[in-house]
């Protein structure tokens, strides 16, 4: 495994992190228990991996705290997250009363099995919700940070909904969060321009999360993906096979497939920090750890992915 450092946190972390939401929620979205589910932590931590990140609305807390059992905490950096709206799609206008919200770092303490997490992110914040972020929620994060409940403040966009990083990029230059989550991939590299910059002048902290989700994950989601960017204008018909329009990837002799080379492109991101990753199979996590681990893209791949894909920020890759 390789570690970074998380930005101004200082922390040194995987540049893997395992990412216990998505679809699968560490196959607990089909019909694994929490202790089913906690065997893919467990695996995690077997490969090397230290960031490990959660939420109260994944219903994975559980799972994680099953699966660190007999390991130091202290070795480990556990990221968990908070609802700023008052339902869970978090689109609800009436704002998360801050009894709530404090409730909820409660409720993911006890089923951590911790009495601190190293982060807590305000999750999936939406422009109208940011008001209520500066002026309630953010006082009442530090308070639980000088009572040391929690180490370090994030906060995660909404990414299918602001596919061009609006909160972020209003939330960064503010200087009160040591971290945030940026929805960033191949076909949406709109971060590269919009939000690493002032990640890096900050040094605030990066995970990457839509690294590989639908669209990457086959050949033929990334066909019907790019057909809908073609549609759009923002990716120019002539560069790609519409029926194959990643093909070239896995043909290069230094790249093993599609799905790897989703990973290597977000590693080497000058401003990304650690690659979230998530699944129910142990296989199928080594795999991705593997591909996170492998070398840089060739340079005429990368310079190929961002001559297609350069303008291409009106999907999200889910």
């Amino acid at each position: 495994m390789d570690y970074v450092r998380l930005g101004r946190t200082e922390a040194m972390v995987s540049v893997a992190g395992l990412g216990c939401g998505g679809h699968s929620r560490l196959g607990m979205a089909g019909s694994a228990s929490s202790a089913e589910a906690s065997r893919i932590v467990a695996k995690a931590l077997d490969l090397g991996v230290t960031f490990l990140d959660t939420a109260r609305s994944y219903g994975t807390e559980e799972a994680v705290s099953l699966g660190i059992r007999g390991h130091d905490r202290g070795k480990l950096f556990i990221s968990t997250k908070s609802w700023t709206g008052t339902d869970l799609s978090n689109r609800n206008p009436d704002p998360l009363p801050v009894t709530d919200f404090v409730a909820n770092l409660e409720t993911s303490l006890r089923a951590l099995g911790t009495d601190y997490v190293d982060l807590w992110h305000l999750h999936g914040v939406a422009p109208f919700q940011l008001e209520h972020v500066y002026n309630e929620l953010l006082p009442e994060m530090h308070r639980q940070r000088d009572l040391g409940k929690i180490r370090f403040i994030g906060i995660t966009e909404a990414f299918r909904e602001d596919l061009r990083h609006e909160v972020l990029q209003q939330a960064l230059p503010t200087g009160l969060f040591d971290v945030a989550m940026v929805g960033f991939n191949m076909i949406n590299p709109g971060a590269r321009r919009r939000l690493f910059p002032l990640a890096i002048e900050h040094d605030v902290g990066t995970l990457i999360m839509f690294a590989v989700r639908r669209a990457l994950n086959s050949r033929e989601n990334a066909a019907e993906a790019v057909g809908r960017l073609i549609e759009l204008g923002e990716v120019d018909p002539a560069l790609v096979d519409p029926a194959d329009p990643l093909g070239f990837l896995a043909a290069h002799p230094a790249i093993k497939s599609q799905v790897e080379a989703a990973y290597r492109f977000c590693r080497y991101e000058p401003g990304a920090h650690v690659v979230l990753t998530g699944t129910g199979k142990e296989a199928h996590l080594e795999e991705n750890v593997q591909s996170i681990l492998a070398p840089p893209l060739p340079a005429e791949t990368s310079e190929r992915l961002a001559r297609i894909f350069g303008q291409a920020t009106s999907i999200s890759g889910e």
